[in-house]
């Protein structure tokens, strides 16, 4: 059996998407992102030029001396589940996929020339077959939409931003790129756990499995609607604090916040987009070229501004309210950043008595 060749099928009867696009599953900041880079004749190229600069050849060596290669006599069921996952989202090539030592439970897709997947035996103990699907899935979905060189790059730039800390400016520099790519890759991440779910076709599976990676091996104490109801809570409580604390604890992340990929992965399983990609409507990679970078831009804005839009985060029901023109914006702006509660009925509310003291209320 050759590494590009597709002689299994799926261990299970699971809907196939020959050549689809990665544009199908990603979120619309991630894709906008994408499609602009894509445009840049020779912007791959010009990463791959680094590679010497870069530590993806002694990563290689690095997992090939300390990690296991998954192959049909080493984690053959991880093997198959990596050829299904090729299958599904008809992706030629397969990568190579090793395991590693590590009991924290994690998996990379990382790489210029050709993207590697990495799993921890942590993450293998930890997930059943279907919610390792999703994983493999994840991980599969990320080397589609070329996410594995723009990784690299934000491991590279992460490590150079140590070295360069005592330059004065010099940090500040490549850390506000490193923001930046964070923040697109937090996103990428959410493209990849809906190519997840694609492959697995199991939202169940995909639920339990970032419930486990969030709580651990207790499934028998865990209930995913009540998981799905502390991102809810994370969403919707506290005031201006806890907005601006929200965005503290997001900045240093690479990835969202598991409550919150848990309810948006959720929300897109519910959604017509999805629902069409099921049906076999979904964008081929044979028009990615003539993907309009305006149009993604603008798909990209929209999904920002409906976000602004129905969010119940406090920072952002007064984002949404300042764009709407509401008005007395200081009362709400005080209300908001002190929890005060809204006192009186609806309307904008007023000053009281002699010291300026009274119920400025809140519409809802």
């Amino acid at each position: 059996m050759t590494e590009t060749g597709f002689e299994k099928v799926p261990a299970r009867d699971r809907r196939r998407f020959p050549g689809i696009s990665s544009r199908a599953y990603e979120h619309p900041a991630d894709r906008s992102a994408l499609v602009a880079l894509r445009k840049l004749s020779g912007f791959d190229t010009v990463f791959k030029a680094l590679s010497g600069l870069l530590p993806e050849r002694s990563l290689r060596l690095l997992f090939l001396s300390e990690s296991v290669r998954v192959g049909e006599t080493q984690f053959p069921h991880l093997h198959a589940m990596l050829r299904d996952a090729c299958y599904i989202l008809d992706l030629e090539k397969v990568p190579q996929m090793y395991v590693q030592q590590d009991p924290n439970p994690n998996a990379m897709c990382i790489g210029l020339d050709e993207p590697i997947i990495v799993v921890t035996t942590g993450l293998v103990e930890l997930l059943d077959e279907e919610e390792m699907r999703a994983v493999v899935g994840h991980e599969v979905g990320h080397a589609l939409s070329g996410h594995a060189v723009y990784r690299t790059v934000l491991l590279f730039l992460t490590n150079l931003a140590m070295k360069v800390a005592w330059i004065p400016l010099g940090n500040v520099a490549i850390m506000t790129i490193v923001t930046a790519l964070r923040e697109w890759f937090r996103k990428s991440e959410l493209s990849a756990d809906r190519a997840g779910l694609l492959v697995g076709q199991d939202v169940q599976a995909s639920m339990r499995g970032l419930m486990k990676i969030a709580g651990g091996n207790h499934l028998h104490e865990m209930n995913v609607d009540a998981f799905l109801a502390q991102a809810e809570e994370y969403e919707s409580a506290g005031d201006l604090r806890d907005s601006v604390l929200k965005i503290l604890n997001l900045l240093p992340r690479t990835h969202p916040f598991t409550t919150v990929r848990a309810a948006e992965l959720k929300k897109w399983a519910e959604s017509r987009d999805h629902q069409r990609i099921m049906d076999g409507h979904y964008p081929r990679r044979e028009d990615d070229k003539d993907t309009s970078v305006t149009d993604s831009f603008r798909q990209s804005a929209a999904h920002y501004a409906d976000t602004v839009r129905t969010s119940k985060d406090p920072l952002l029901k007064l984002v949404g309210d300042i764009a709407g023109g509401a008005g007395d914006l200081g009362g709400r702006l005080r209300d908001k950043f002190t929890g005060a509660a809204a006192a009186g009925g609806s309307g904008t509310g007023t000053a009281a008595g002699p010291e300026g003291k009274g119920g400025a209320t809140e519409q809802g």
